[in-house]
């Protein structure tokens, strides 16, 4: 539509057949045809247009970049060399070095013995996934040789001839993404969205906020400020997207993908700007300075994107969230506060939220921390009674919380799945991490699926829906009044 309003014809290639049969209006010439290099390249020689855009496509027209430029391809916006730097590990890594700034330490690996050998460099636990995948596809975090050697013969059957990725895991950090717009002299920053779920949920399945609602100011600058100069290093036109992780109040970059990011529509909505547009314009060649846009990223209300799952639909699927995406939608809620539009985000989600009851607790123990107390407390404060596995259990009771013990399912009846199935729980608290601890849990999350009770596999997502109690009873009465 950019495109058309600056007075050019517009010609797209597509092949998915869902958007084409609502949308085959929307160009002014529309190819039904498969996302290869020789369809694209039959097309470009009928048509011989003057620009194509690449970066609207995700992943799959990145990887046609390089070839369709070596064959003449007139290619708009971000050129192919920008695009591989941002790919590539290695001179990824060389960018990072260049501009001074942080990322979690990592290598990369062909074959089993050389994983063996670079996993002991960069130290376990490690976010493991073959390069240049779609949606977090066979990623991973392990947390040994044993899992390692495991990955590494299924993930050669995913990557073929490209490297597996080696990278040190930030546990308990937050995720912050980020979407911008260069013309290539300035940089026009979309949202700053700090991510609920902690660093290692893929993007696409963690809930996040527009404004950030943790962060500091100081932080936020910092995070702006590396944002430019990456754009600007990497001389990116139109629209790149940044994810970084907060760390002890550090700052690591995890990775730079200049192109658009599933969040753009997301930011658009939150923010009242069509960033997909602005982009549009400036790879045409229309600077930000003559759109004359003016709007801050911080908005003065809050916007809080929640995935919604299929896996009412999958029983035999694990719920659990991790590196491999799992969301097959997105729903959004708004309010004055993150809670009221978290709360709303949930309820559009179709996530069940009860008031009162038994939640069943069992977390790993990186998350026995202050904030699993918090959340304990203010559950037995507001009409709920614990019944905690043996470990959780002690910590609660250590630390003044009441709750009741049950056993997990490999210590014998009566166990927490004979709980779920007798409808005695209505919510769910279960984190784990290790291969072994996750498998063991599987039945308690195929269960809760089973049986329609809400679950959290994270305790940032428990936690933040603790903070939206407040707008439960006026969400259930506005519910009622518009039935």
């Amino acid at each position: 539509m950019a495109v058309s309003e600056a007075g050019y014809e517009s010609i797209m290639i597509n092949c998915n057949p869902e958007t084409v049969s609502t949308d085959y209006d929307t160009s002014d010439r529309l190819y039904f045809e498969p996302l290869t290099f020789e369809d694209v390249m039959a097309i470009i020689e009928v048509e011989q247009p003057e620009g194509i855009i690449i970066q609207f496509g995700g992943q799959t027209p990145l990887k046609l970049a390089k070839s369709l430029k070596l064959a003449g391809a007139p290619i708009i916006g971000t050129q192919p060399s920008s695009i591989d730097v941002a790919e590539d590990r290695e001179l990824f890594k060389e960018l990072v070095g260049e501009l001074n700034f942080r990322q979690p330490y990592n290598e990369v690996a062909t074959n089993l013995e050389q994983a063996l050998t670079n996993a002991k460099k960069v130290e376990y636990p490690l976010v493991v996934r073959p390069s240049y995948v779609l949606g977090g596809r066979a990623m991973d975090i392990v947390y040994n040789d044993d899992e390692l050697a495991t990955y590494m013969r299924e993930a050669v059957k995913v990557s073929h001839d490209s490297p597996v990725l080696l990278d040190h895991f930030l546990n308990k950090a937050i995720e912050v993404d980020v979407d911008a717009v260069s013309d290539g002299e300035d940089v026009l920053i979309g949202g700053i969205m700090e991510h609920i779920e902690q660093a290692g949920v893929h993007s696409g399945d963690s809930s996040c906020s527009i404004p950030a609602f943790s962060l500091s100011e100081s932080l936020q600058d910092e995070i702006v400020s590396q944002m430019i100069q990456f754009t600007k290093k990497l001389n990116v036109i139109g629209l790149v997207n940044a994810q970084f992780a907060i760390r002890k109040n550090k700052i690591f970059i995890l990775e730079v993908n200049p192109r658009a990011s599933r969040t753009v529509p997301f930011v658009s909505k939150a923010t009242g700007n069509q960033l997909a547009k602005i982009a549009a314009r400036t790879m045409i060649g229309i600077p930000l300075k003559e759109q004359q846009i003016n709007y801050s990223y911080k908005p003065s209300f809050f916007s809080v994107k929640g995935p919604v799952f299929p896996f009412n639909k999958f029983p035999d699927a694990d719920p659990i969230l991790g590196p491999e995406m799992k969301s097959t939608g997105e729903v959004m809620g708004t309010g004055e506060t993150f809670g009221e539009a978290y709360i709303k985000s949930q309820y559009a989600a179709g996530v069940i939220i009860p008031n009162s009851g038994n939640v069943f607790i069992s977390v790993r123990e990186p998350d026995k921390t202050d904030k699993l107390i918090q959340v304990a407390d203010f559950l037995v404060n507001n009409d709920f009674k614990i019944i905690a596995t043996k470990g959780t259990s002690a910590f609660l009771k250590d630390n003044g919380i009441k709750c009741s013990h049950i056993n997990k399912v490999h210590e014998g009846q009566p166990h927490i799945v004979d709980l779920i199935k007798n409808k005695k729980i209505n919510l769910i608290i279960n984190t784990t991490e290790g291969k072994q601890s996750i498998e063991e849990s599987f039945s308690i999350r195929a269960e809760a699926v089973i049986a329609n009770i809400t679950y959290y596999t994270s305790l940032e997502a428990a936690a933040a829906t603790i903070e939206s109690f407040d707008f439960l009873d006026t969400i259930t009465v506005n519910k009622l009044q518009n039935l």
